[in-house]
């Protein structure tokens, strides 16, 4: 096994060369009437013919959302595994096929490799719900060929490829939406916007969940490679790991080739990808292909984080490690000095930190816990409704319900409407950047193992700055930006 952890520093030698090579939910459709394009729509028809990239289960949920808005047309899968790709195929051409007198339909074309669907002159978007080594890579390559961009989060891998995929969209003028869906539910929409307006006066501190290995390489489907894997001591890291997976055959059908692309090779293992799928990003904990908690949650959470904080489009300026002292979990410090503290479950928020009472019912994910003057309130999902106190916060904010319906939320409807007016998404390229980006900064922290000072202008580590080798890595021949 190789890799890094929160355990101790990377080693220099380690520290140098990965320098110099250095999940979400899909909603419901939210259908909007064919008038809404009007004559100066992307195309003759009013729709927008859109590709898939991806067929996972969360490319599965993006394909129903764009087969249920009569808005958008897919013409186009793309996948590097035949079982996905045959049954995305399948699914558009019966879908449509209903549609028609005839009752058949065979104009969905299949494609194994991206560049093929990209080239298309036919296809004006594309949604890439691949895995995150490819995320900024394929972007990239979609805003060159004049297609704009639906991009699952996070959208890079490292900080400089999350910046490339900002340069390019804006050089082409592409619009570009970050699949981080959260941010657009009217209930956490509302709280974001109360905050951001000072409805909490100050903010001192923010809570959000930055997960370590433990939970996931323990889990049944690793059990077989226990000893390889070792979660005992493997799982204590926040960073994901690199290990050394006995090489497996691979399945038939499957372009293990195309599917590592511009990771570093590594030979197939049932862990990275399998039929049928074990969930959603399975391969998320391996440093080639993922960035673990990143990953699973944080670039949601960062993103409506950032957002009431009005940081969306800049950083934090330091990233303190608890090896310092001053805090006990990793912790970002933003320039107005509000602190971000990452940690590993909410009963932290009160064993800790001592940040809200005992009686605080605290749950859910992709959103955090804000501190400020006036009192605290949360912004998670999937934990039941919006908490905080007193309760007089809540006269001011005035929710028709604290309740958090994720169904209720209109991104992929924004992206739409954005495609046709060439206004920017609500959660653009430079969002998607920032919010990933405060993943990795993260992650740098803990492979380095020390405190970092961060300017989010320049985008540059002042301290250390040999830290800044970690904000690249090589992509591997032929592929690059």
């Amino acid at each position: 096994m190789t890799g890094r952890s929160l355990a101790g520093p990377m080693p220099r030698r380690t520290f140098l060369r990965r320098g110099a090579g250095a999940a979400g939910l899909v909603f419901a459709p939210l259908i909007l009437p064919a008038t809404v394009w009007g004559a100066e729509g992307p195309a003759p028809s009013g729709r927008v013919n859109v590709g898939l990239i991806g067929k996972g289960l969360m490319g599965s949920g993006h394909l129903r959302r764009l087969l249920g808005d009569p808005a958008f047309r897919v013409l186009a899968v793309c996948d590097a595994d035949q079982v996905r790709l045959t049954d995305g195929k399948n699914q558009v051409e019966q879908h449509y096929a209903d549609d028609t007198a005839s009752g058949t339909y065979r104009g969905c074309a299949a494609h194994v490799d991206y560049r093929e669907l990209i080239a298309r002159p036919d296809i004006d978007a594309v949604v890439i719900v691949t895995p995150d080594h490819w995320h900024a890579l394929q972007a990239v390559d979609a805003a060159k060929a004049g297609k704009d961009v639906y991009c699952e989060k996070p959208i890079s891998m490292t900080v400089e490829e999350g910046r490339r995929v900002v340069e390019y969209t804006q050089r082409h003028q592409r619009v570009f939406q970050t699949g981080s869906q959260y941010r657009s539910i009217t209930t956490i929409r509302q709280v974001c916007e109360f905050i951001r307006a000072g409805g909490l006066g100050r903010v001192k501190s923010v809570f959000t969940l930055f997960n370590s290995l433990a939970s996931w390489i323990g889990g049944e489907r690793f059990k077989p490679y226990a000893r390889i894997v070792n979660a005992d001591i493997c799982g204590k890291s926040y960073v994901p790991l690199d290990f050394a997976l006995p090489p497996e055959p691979v399945p038939e059908g499957l372009d293990w080739e195309m599917w590592v692309g511009p990771a570093p090779w590594r030979p197939y293992n049932s862990l990275y990808h399998i039929n049928p799928a074990p969930g959603v990003v399975p391969w998320s904990f391996c440093d080639a292909f993922g960035v673990t908690s990143l990953t699973w949650h944080l670039a949601h959470s960062a993103d409506v984080i950032q957002w009431a904080l009005g940081m969306e489009t800049s950083g934090p300026v330091e990233i303190l490690h608890p090896a310092d002292g001053q805090f006990p979990t990793l912790t970002c410090r933003y320039a107005d000095g509000t602190l971000l503290h990452l940690v590993d479950h909410w009963g932290m928020v009160k064993d800790l930190y001592h940040a809200v009472p005992e009686t605080a019912r605290l749950a859910g994910n992709f959103g955090g816990l804000f501190v400020g003057e006036r009192g605290w309130i949360t912004t998670m999902t999937t934990g039941g409704p919006i908490e905080g106190g007193p309760e007089g916060l809540f006269e001011d904010l005035r929710l028709p319900s604290r309740e958090v319906n994720v169904g209720a939320n209109n991104h992929h409807a924004n992206w739409l409407e954005c495609i046709r007016t060439r206004r920017q998404p609500s959660n653009h390229e430079e969002i998607g950047h920032r919010s990933a980006s405060l993943g990795h900064l993260a992650n740098i922290a803990c492979w380095t193992g020390r405190s970092l000072k961060w300017d989010p202008v320049a985008e540059t580590f002042t301290d250390p700055p040999a830290a800044n080798r970690l904000l690249r890595r090589a992509m591997r021949a032929p592929w690059r930006i």
